[in-house]
């Protein structure tokens, strides 16, 4: 075996001439995945002028030297790219974004749930949790759904909402899902730091539903909000 077989760095091999190649390219590839933080996920093309060192996730559909590498990780080391494929599991902090994803063995995913209480569990396991989920949304167009979705059988107690980049082009907007656009908030805050706790009676949901954040008086230019879906699980005996 000339290589590891995680992340595919070249052993040194008995009687090898220069050994410092060998080593140099295993730190390297160290020095690009350990403690993984990626400047941008959605560039389809190099940046004209990367920092030493940076790193990318490579978006659909790639052109240029990044061509046909989607989903890779793209390091800017020594005045040439480097590509890594990731693993299934492999995890990254997307720096513009604030937000942490993980490799599913096909494409990069937020993480599903945040956190979690178990309010109860029977003797037959049972259980009653209560969950969040959370996304920063980057707005767009007339409506932009959310990524994170509201799960099948699902209770809904509230979805809450910070604007972390002030929103241009609406004058406010209504958080809410497709037939109740306003279910959660109406009129929201385009500027920053505004925020909503829309809470509600418990909804139950019967089917993987988004959150719709739509504009009022005019399409979304730009902007972001985080939001929270807070909601409770009822599992049933597993014995």
């Amino acid at each position: 075996m000339s290589e590891t077989p995680n992340l595919n760095m070249p052993y040194i091999l008995e009687a090898q001439a220069q050994k410092h190649v060998t080593h140099n390219e295993a730190i390297r590839s160290l020095d690009a995945l350990v403690q993984l933080v990626v400047e941008d996920r959605t560039l389809d093309a190099p940046p004209a002028t990367p920092q030493e060192g940076a790193r990318y996730i490579i978006a659909s559909v790639a052109s240029g030297v990044w061509t046909g590498k989607e989903t890779q990780i793209a390091a800017w080391q020594d005045g040439a790219w480097a590509f890594f494929i990731p693993n299934t599991g492999w995890q990254a902090w997307i720096n513009n974004e604030a937000l942490q994803l993980y490799f599913d063995g096909a494409s990069w995913q937020q993480h599903p749930k945040g956190p979690s209480l178990i309010a109860n569990t029977s003797p037959m396991l049972a259980q009653t949790r209560f969950e969040i989920l959370e996304e920063e949304v980057s707005l767009t167009g007339p409506f932009t759904d959310s990524a994170i979705i509201i799960p099948d059988r699902a209770i809904v107690l509230a979805v809450t909402t910070r604007t972390t980049q002030a929103i241009t082009g609406a004058s406010s907007y209504d958080c809410g899902i497709v037939g109740a656009l306003s279910k959660y908030g109406a009129a929201l805050g385009i500027a920053l730091d505004s925020t909503n706790s829309g809470v509600t009676g418990p909804t139950a949901f019967y089917a993987d539903t988004p959150v719709r954040l739509s504009a009022n008086t005019a399409d979304f230019i730009g902007g972001k909000v985080r939001m929270a879906i807070h909601y409770m699980m009822c599992s049933a005996p597993t014995s």
